[in-house]
């Protein structure tokens, strides 16, 4: 039986966790480095213990919900050069809908036009999806069983959010400017939802749900 707390064990561990990570394009899941490790080893305090050996390195191991990744240090950004086009900016109808589906997840269109007072295209929530940022997350059980809207890991990630509760707040928003400092006394920012589990008045999206929405081709009775 592999004894966890040998410091060969755990160094061993340390390197295939720092090589799975390092191969992947894509921020790697607790659940697929733990698959890999040697038998009883704590992989989210090895991950954790990794992040703080590389905490003052070029490059940083960051957390991005329960998945890890390498992003080069904040701090040295200014070095990167890339002959890659910039992602296109987003117009400012889609940054209000994407941070309306950020701190109010999960949300249907038509509460996201509630908070705006306008009408939301669906070519601006297209936008966020392919995007990568915003996903489907299910259906609400209410007329009409609206869709509902959330955010996704690769928003956490590219916008350097380990979880969605480092959001930033009312106070960090007025220091960015982005809020005036006379805002109403009861004026407050929600919580968003913490997990991606549905809530108890969401159903998941089935396989009609996603031809409905365009997503998959209609199956045909002959594939049936």
């Amino acid at each position: 039986m592999t004894d966890a707390a040998d410091p060969r064990t755990l160094q061993e561990a340390e390197r295939i966790a720092e090589a799975l990570v390092f191969a992947s394009a894509q921020p790697v899941s607790e659940a697929f480095i733990a698959d890999r490790l040697p038998h009883g080893v704590d992989v989210h305090e090895l991950m954790w213990r990794l992040k703080v050996n590389y905490a003052s390195r070029g490059v940083n191991l960051v957390q991005v919900g329960d998945h890890w990744a390498f992003r080069t240090a904040a701090d040295l950004s200014f070095v990167i050069r890339t002959d890659e086009n910039e992602v296109r900016k987003l117009s400012r109808a889609a940054l209000e809908v994407l941070a309306i589906v950020a701190y109010h997840q999960p949300v249907t269109r038509a509460e996201i036009e509630e908070v705006r007072g306008v009408q939301t295209s669906k070519g601006t929530l297209d936008v966020l999806m392919e995007a990568g940022w915003v996903r489907f997350r299910g259906r609400r059980r209410s007329p009409g069983r609206p869709v509902t809207l959330g955010t996704t890991k690769e928003f956490l990630d590219h916008f350097g959010l380990e979880e969605l509760r480092d959001l930033p707040g009312v106070e960090e928003l007025k220091g960015a400017g982005l809020l005036s400092s006379r805002i109403p006394a009861n004026f407050n920012i929600p919580l968003p939802s913490m997990n991606d589990e549905l809530t108890d008045d969401e159903d998941p999206i089935t396989q009609l749900d996603l031809e409905e929405l365009g997503l998959l081709t209609p199956r045909s009775e002959a594939d049936e």
